[in-house]
């Protein structure tokens, strides 16, 4: 039983630490990053972050492999609707989240520190594919998709378009619109007409589901308290 706080308090050191550097990987890039800078943000000692990372090069693999965490947990639709969804909620975080932004500038700026991770694209095709094979078995789909093409393809989409909208507006503040454009374009070559007429690409469910999940979580932890 002593053991569980222990456990406990190495977790949230390590959730500390990592959001600790994702303010200053996204506020500096890898580069303009120092372990001082992060330790500083963090308020933790040397010896606690290489605890838990061996050095900046994975504290920067665990920034950009940590990017799903900011999305899944607000998420409660399945199939044709999750993708959809998975995308939303994504450009909502990416002005809100500090760890979603540097996992973003982390996996497009990885070669500048000598890193060719492929990763974080392979897990967001994974999870965008396994929407994609339930929205098939429940026949939303045209005959002739493939779930793993297609969530490769929505990937690099959005790669793009995140890119785009960095430049061409404050804060990707279009991005959001832009999401649900490629979504208006896309859903006649993939979808079959029902499902276009039920599936909302709606930029409110981003906004509805974080709330209504962080508004749980919340309750939660008053429970717990």
């Amino acid at each position: 039983m002593a053991q569980q706080p222990k456990q406990e308090r190495a977790i949230q050191t390590r959730k500390e630490i990592l959001r600790a550097a994702a303010v200053v990987f996204d506020a500096s890039g890898f580069a303009g990053a120092s372990i001082n800078r992060i330790l500083a943000e963090a308020g933790v000692t040397a010896g606690a972050l290489y605890f838990h990372f061996k050095s900046k090069e994975d504290l920067a693999r665990a920034v950009m492999t940590a990017q799903p965490d900011s999305i899944l947990p607000w998420l409660t639709s399945d199939g044709l609707q999750r993708l959809v969804d998975i995308t939303l909620v994504w450009a909502h975080q990416l002005q809100t989240d500090v760890v979603l932004r540097a996992g973003v500038r982390l996996t497009s700026e990885q070669g500048s520190f000598g890193v060719r991770d492929v990763t974080p694209y392979q897990d967001w095709s994974r999870l965008m594919a396994d929407c994609l094979r339930a929205a098939s078995e429940k026949g939303e789909l045209q005959a002739g998709i493939e779930p793993t093409e297609l969530a490769e393809f929505v990937v690099e989409a959005c790669t793009g378009m995140q890119t785009y909208s960095a430049v061409a507006s404050e804060a990707r503040a279009d991005l959001v619109d832009r999401v649900v454009r490629m979504w208006r374009l896309l859903m006649p070559g993939i979808a079959v007409p029902t499902v276009i007429a039920r599936t909302e690409v709606n930029p409110a469910r981003a906004q509805t589901a974080v709330l209504v999940a962080a508004s749980s979580a919340a309750s939660s932890a008053a429970a717990v308290a």
